[in-house]
């Protein structure tokens, strides 16, 4: 069984990808698992998928595996599709929780009716092999900010993320691996996986 690291320190992320890649013939790794000192690409770039890009390759280098990361980010129509790849760094330093770039969102959304609080949700998944191969695949889910959170489970921006049904991320429970954008990506890059893992002559090039 090949092994994949999973190339981040935010353990909400590590639980959702270890629940989401179970079907994938890999055994998956932590950077803390593998004793991995710093590894802290900087996530300057203007798009998704560079930042994923850099942090897989980094990862990779330093584990010497292949290396999975992902980059996502929330989007509004009514702040021009910010916070976009800044996400996870709104607001900061002054917003340095989940719940203060909520709080600080919704401020920001003070006045905005329903109708134009459009957002979605977009996740990169990168995939980097040896040689500084990378595959990619992309996750996206529409919807609306809400004027509250709600919902207890989930991370980030959940409990304020409103889809068409009505619930928020953070009202999903574990059916959220089935439908966030995270999941989507996911789903898609673990048929790359599966091919690897039972198909050696596979390259990236070939299931790109």
């Amino acid at each position: 069984m090949p092994t994949l690291l999973l190339a981040t320190q935010n353990a909400g992320k590590v639980r959702e990808l270890r629940e989401l890649l179970a079907p994938a013939r890999w055994r998956l790794v932590t950077p803390a698992e593998l004793g991995l000192g710093a590894v802290a690409p900087i996530e300057n770039a203007r798009s998704y998928l560079d930042n994923a890009t850099r942090k897989a390759i980094a990862f990779a280098a330093a584990a010497r595996l292949p290396a999975l990361a992902d980059d996502s980010g929330l989007e509004v129509d009514a702040l021009g599709g910010r916070p976009g790849v800044l996400s996870a760094r709104y607001g900061s330093p002054a917003a340095p929780t989940d719940a203060a770039r909520c709080a600080l969102l919704l401020r920001e959304l003070a006045g905005v009716p329903p109708a134009r609080r459009g957002a979605r949700f977009r996740a990169v998944v990168v995939l980097a092999l040896p040689g500084d191969r990378v595959v990619a695949r992309e996750g996206t889910v529409e919807g609306r900010i809400t004027l509250a959170p709600r919902g207890a489970s989930g991370f980030g921006y959940d409990p304020v993320f409103e889809l068409p049904d009505g619930r928020t991320l953070a009202e999903l429970g574990a059916e959220k691996q089935a439908l966030s954008h995270r999941a989507l990506a996911t789903h898609a890059m673990i048929e790359v996986l599966g091919a690897l893992a039972g198909a050696p002559s596979h390259t990236p090039g070939d299931l790109a």
